[in-house]
Order: C-alpha cells, then structure tokens, then sequence
C-alpha cells in the first residue's frame, strides 16, 4: 500500500517534464528537441534512483 500512488506521481511527473522541455525547445527555436528529451530522461533516472533507494532492505534505518 505504501507505493500505490507511484505510478501516479511518476506520470504526473514525466508529464510536466515534457511540457517543461516543450516549453523551453520552443523559446529556444532549436532544431531538434533536446530539452523534450533530456528532461525527462533525467527526472526518470531520478525516480527510478530514488524508488531503488526506497526498496532496498540494506538501506533501512535500525532501530536502537
């Protein structure tokens, strides 16, 4: 229960990604859509860095 709303974020998240490079390769008139691509693809390594992070039992905080 504790990840049901991940999918949920990693969309929304993926999806203000590619509206924020849209945004930026149009104010930018390049020819080819670097940021579209870019930007997502990092905020996806992010995500997925983070959700391993979050699952790894090693990496659980002991109690004392």
């Amino acid at each position: 229960m504790r990840y049901a709303g991940m999918a949920g974020q990693m969309l929304a998240t993926l999806g203000l990604g590619v509206w924020l490079g849209m945004w930026l390769d149009g104010k930018t008139a390049m020819g080819f859509p670097i940021f579209a691509l870019s930007i997502p693809v990092l905020l996806l390594v992010g995500i997925l860095w983070q959700l391993i992070k979050d699952t790894n039992p090693n990496n659980k905080k002991r109690k004392r």
